[in-house]
C-alpha cells in the first residue's frame, strides 16, 4: 500500500501553511481512496510554545495518520545545481517512496543538488520548487514535478508566477531560488551561472 507525507514547518510553536498541508493530503487520500474520510492534520499534532524550528514529518494513507515525528531542522546550504533530465519522472504526490528522485540526485556529481528538466521544460531540485527572476518576475515551473505547499501560498499571494520555462531560456534569467515548506522563500538563492550542464 502507498504511504504518503506530509512536512510541516513549525514555528514558535505553530504549524506553518496548514491550510494547504490540509488540502494536499485530503487531495491525495481521495485521489488514491475514492470516498475516504475528509482529515484535519491539527487533531494529529501535539505541539508547545518551545517547538521552534521544527520539521514534523507525517505519514499517512487511505486508513488515516500512520506517525508524527518532529525533528530539529538545519537548512542545507546548496551553492550548485546540476542539470538531469528525465521525460518519465512523476512525483505528482508526495510519497515516501522518493527512489527516482533519489536516483536523479546521485547523477549531482561535484555539485549540492540537481535541477530536473522533463521534456525539455524545468520543474523542481530533489527537494524543492524553484522560481526564477526575470529582471521583473520571479516565475515558477507551471508544471512542477510536485505542487508545494509553499508554491502554494505564494502564488495565491502573487509573490510569484507560472510559466513554462524551457531549458534553453535559462540564460534569460538571472537568479534561482529554492523554496519548500521548510525552506523560506528568499532564504536560498543562487546565481543562475551556478546551474551546471
Amino acid at each position: 500500500m502507498c504511504l504518503f507525507i506530509e512536512t510541516i514547518r513549525i514555528q514558535q510553536g505553530e504549524a506553518c501553511n496548514l491550510r494547504c498541508h490540509n488540502e494536499r493530503l485530503n487531495n491525495t487520500r481521495s485521489h488514491f481512496w475514492p470516498g475516504c474520510g475528509k482529515m484535519e492534520l491539527e487533531e494529529y499534532l501535539k505541539l508547545t510554545p518551545e517547538m521552534d524550528g521544527m520539521k514534523c514529518r507525517v505519514v499517512y494513507d487511505g486508513t488515516g495518520i500512520k506517525e508524527v515525528n518532529y525533528a530539529a531542522y538545519e537548512m542545507s546550504p546548496v551553492r550548485s545545481l546540476q542539470l538531469v533530465c528525465s521525460d518519465d519522472i512523476d512525483y505528482t504526490y508526495k510519497s515516501v517512496d522518493r527512489s527516482k528522485l533519489n536516483r536523479l540526485f546521485s547523477c549531482r556529481g561535484e555539485r549540492d543538488d540537481v535541477l530536473i528538466v522533463r521534456r525539455g521544460l524545468l520543474t523542481d531540485t530533489s527537494i524543492a520548487n524553484i522560481a526564477l527572476f526575470d529582471g521583473e518576475d520571479w516565475l515558477t515551473p507551471r508544471s512542477p514535478l510536485l505542487k508545494g505547499t509553499c508554491r502554494s501560498a505564494l502564488l495565491e499571494r502573487g509573490v510569484i508566477k507560472e510559466k513554462e520555462i524551457r531549458l534553453e531560456e535559462l540564460s534569460s534569467y538571472s537568479s534561482i531560488r529554492l523554496f519548500n515548506a521548510m525552506i523560506g522563500w528568499g532564504q536560498l538563492e543562487l546565481s543562475v551561472q551556478m546551474i551546471h550542464r
